[in-house]
C-alpha cells in the first residue's frame, strides 16, 4: 500500500505549479553561455580521500561544474521476475484509488526530477519504458519520445500515442487533470509519494516495484541504495572540515534568469539532506525558509552563504556568475558572490533522489572540495 502523502511532498506538489511556469519561461528563450573559467569536478577515478584538496574550502575562488563521469542507470538486476496483475492504492489529493496493473510491457514514469524513470530503469524495466519528461535525459532514456511540452505540462495526445499500459507519477508535474484523464482512457495510473530525500530514494524504490509487480526487486534496490548512499556519505564526510565553524555555508538557488525568476530552495525541498550529505551547513535552514520560495534580498543578506548550489542551465540562463551578480547586486554581496563560488550541476542530475544519488554526491564533493 502507497503511504499518505508527506508534508515534504505536499510541499512540492504546490510548488510544482510555480516552477513548471519557470521551466516553460526559461525553455522559450536560448541561454547565454557562462563565464570563462568555469572548472569541472575532479576525476571520479580517483578516491576522495586522494584528491588534491583544499585545505580551507572556504577560500576558493571561482565557479566550479559538477559532473557525472558515467550517468547511465545500472539496473538491480537485468530480468526482474513480475507478479501480475499487481494491486496497489494510488493516493491522490481527492482520496485513495485502487489501482490494478495488469500489464507492464509499455511504462511511463513522469515526475519533475527525472527520479521514477531512473527507478524504473534501476529495477531492470527500462526496456519497457516507451517515453520521457523532459527531466529524464540519462543513458538508455535521453532518446525516447518527450511526452511534456512547455516545460512540465505533460502532453495527453503525445502520451497516448505511446499506448503506455501503466503510469507512474508523483503529482509534481500536470496538470492533475490531464494526468487523471488518462486513466478513463484505459491507463493504469498509479500516483507515489515519497519525501525528496536520502531515505526517499530507497522508499520510491519500493513503491514503483510493488506497482510494476516486482517487489522483491524493489527491496534489493532500496537497500542497495540505503548502503550505497551511506557510504558514500561517510566518504564525504571523511574529507569535509570536522569544525562548525569550518564547514561551508551553502544555499540552493534557482535561477531563470530570462524571465526574471529566483528561487531559494529551504527545508523539505530535499535540499537540505543534500547540503548536509556533502558535508555543508543548510543556509536556507537557519533562516526558517521552507520549501521553494522566491529569493529576497534580506534572506540572502540574512543567510551570508560560502557556496551556491544552482543548475547548470539556471546558471546559463543569467548570464553565468558576473550576469548573475549584475542582476541581483545582493547576491555580490555575499561570501559566495564575493569569491564567486558557486557549483553548477545539470537540472536533471542535481535534485534527481534515486539510482544515481551516490554518483551526485561524489560529484558535488568533488566540485566542493577539489575544483
Amino acid at each position: 500500500m502507497l503511504r499518505s502523502p508527506s508534508p515534504a511532498r505536499r510541499v512540492a506538489s504546490l510548488a510544482a505549479g510555480v516552477l513548471a511556469l519557470a521551466l516553460l519561461a526559461g525553455c522559450s528563450a536560448p541561454a547565454a553561455s557562462t563565464d570563462a573559467g568555469t572548472t569541472p569536478a575532479a576525476d571520479q577515478s580517483v578516491p576522495l580521500a586522494d584528491l588534491d584538496l583544499s585545505a580551507d574550502p572556504r577560500t576558493v575562488e571561482g565557479p566550479s561544474t559538477a559532473l557525472l563521469e558515467d550517468d547511465s542507470v545500472t539496473p538491480v538486476t537485468e530480468s526482474p521476475e513480475q507478479t501480475l496483475p499487481a494491486s496497489v492504492v494510488s493516493r491522490e489529493r481527492g482520496g485513495d484509488v485502487d489501482v490494478t496493473v495488469d500489464s507492464t510491457d509499455r511504462i511511463l514514469g513522469l515526475d519533475m526530477s527525472g527520479s521514477i524513470a531512473a527507478t524504473i530503469f534501476g529495477l531492470g524495466l527500462g526496456d519497457s519504458v516507451v517515453g520521457r519528461d523532459v527531466s529524464t535525459t540519462f543513458p538508455g532514456a535521453a532518446d525516447l519520445p518527450l511526452i511534456t511540452s512547455s516545460g512540465h505540462s505533460v502532453n495527453s495526445e503525445a502520451v497516448l500515442a505511446l499506448r503506455p499500459t501503466v503510469l507512474i507519477t508523483d503529482g509534481t508535474i500536470g496538470p492533475l487533470d490531464v494526468v487523471l484523464q488518462l486513466r478513463e482512457a484505459g491507463i493504469a495510473v498509479v500516483f507515489v509519494d515519497t519525501e525528496p530525500s536520502m531515505a526517499g530514494a530507497s522508499e520510491l524504490a519500493r513503491q514503483v516495484a510493488a506497482a510494476l509487480g516486482v517487489v522483491p526487486t524493489g527491496e534489493l534496490l532500496a537497500e542497495r541504495l540505503a548502503a550505497s548512499i551511506a557510504a558514500k556519505t561517510a566518504e564525504i564526510a571523511a574529507i569535509a572540515p570536522k569544525a562548525e565553524d569550518g564547514r561551508l555555508r551553502m544555499l540552493f538557488l534557482y535561477l531563470r534568469g530570462a524571465s526574471g525568476i529566483y528561487y531559494l530552495f529551504g527545508e523539505e525541498s530535499g535540499v537540505d539532506e543534500l547540503i548536509t550529505a556533502v558535508g555543508g551547513i543548510d543556509v536556507a535552514g537557519e533562516i526558517g525558509w521552507t520549501g521553494m520560495k522566491p529569493m529576497t534580498d534580506e534572506a540572502l543578506v540574512a543567510g551570508n552563504p560560502d557556496l551556491i548550489l544552482v543548475m547548470t542551465d539556471g546558471l546559463e540562463s543569467a548570464g553565468g556568475v558576473d550576469g548573475l551578480i549584475e542582476a541581483k547586486p545582493v547576491i555580490g554581496l555575499t561570501n559566495a558572490g564575493m569569491h564567486r563560488r558557486f557549483v553548477d550541476m545539470a537540472d536533471g542530475e542535481v535534485l534527481s533522489f534515486g539510482p544515481r544519488t551516490p554518483a551526485v554526491l561524489d560529484a558535488l564533493a568533488r566540485a566542493i572540495y577539489a575544483p
